[in-house]
């Protein structure tokens, strides 16, 4: 079992909460987003004691997402032909399987247009297919705060990410639309946006003075090939609410950029 935790901590100091969580967890693929703790800071408190310690992995020209693990050396290696800015993808060599980990980080709202996004997500996911060709499978996971929920358009058209939120769909592997096929990516954020959940009603919280707001937002997401959903349980599927110690939430129950981060972490585990 590989356990993933992902998190845009937003320039937050946050190293001795990440310890927690690490350890409480047994965490051993810790992916960031808008991390700027110096590296030999953050090392020194993910490892306080002898043992399997998390390392830096190349993270390439991708700046916008941080890679740490405590698998051994050169379990994940960088494909920097299919990285950009905003996204980083990974071959997490495993001494049974590989995978194609895809982490990122796409432009934020509401600075970024709608159209805007639903672009960098067709552009994410050409070049996930690109690499699943090249690797010659699709056990494929993508983590990442995309900036955009589970049924905007570049989450769920057929060109772009293509997430369903059914395994039973998910399980078809592909469609066809307009004389093409296009893969599917199961999505199991669905099942944890609103309030008929074991956790919060989403990992992201923003109330403006709008016509239209959901309030509530799943921007921060995990998306699964369906040749990878065996290997997954849904009940591995957490957003976080306290580092072990103290909660991640306001009295109101909003996320708490003040003590934390204004994005709740995800963590995720798969059974490879």
């Amino acid at each position: 079992m590989i356990t993933f935790l992902f998190w845009n901590i937003k320039q937050r100091r946050l190293e001795d909460i990440l310890r927690g969580l690490t350890l409480r967890h047994q965490v051993d693929v810790l992916i960031l987003a808008e991390s700027e703790i110096p590296t030999g800071v953050l090392l020194a408190s993910l490892n306080p004691q002898p043992g399997r310690l998390f390392h830096l992995t190349d993270g390439g020209r991708c700046k916008k997402i941080s890679i740490f693990t405590r698998l051994h050396t050169g379990s994940i290696e960088s494909l920097e032909a299919h990285s950009a800015e905003r996204f980083t993808l990974r071959r997490l060599i495993l001494p049974q399987s590989e995978l194609l980990l895809a982490a990122a980080h796409l432009s934020p709202k509401p600075h970024f247009r709608e159209t805007d996004n639903d672009s960098e997500c067709r552009i994410l996911a050409d070049t996930i297919r690109e690499a699943e060709q090249a690797l010659g499978h699709t056990r494929t996971v993508l983590v990442g705060d995309l900036n955009a929920n589970p049924f905007e358009d570049g989450l769920v058209k057929a060109d772009a990410l293509h997430g369903v939120m059914s395994r039973a769909v998910a399980s078809r592997g592909k469609r066809r639309v307009k004389f093409r096929y296009y893969p599917f990516f199961y999505n199991p954020m669905w099942g944890r946006f609103g309030e008929s959940t074991d956790g919060p009603s989403g990992t992201y919280y923003y109330s403006h003075s709008s016509y239209k707001e959901f309030f509530w937002h799943m921007t921060d997401q995990v998306l699964l090939r369906p040749d990878l959903m065996a290997s997954f349980q849904n009940e591995d599927l957490k957003v976080l609410t306290v580092d072990g110690e103290r909660s991640l939430l306001t009295r109101k129950g909003f996320p708490d950029g003040r003590f934390a981060s204004d994005h709740l972490p995800v963590l995720f585990r798969l059974d490879l």
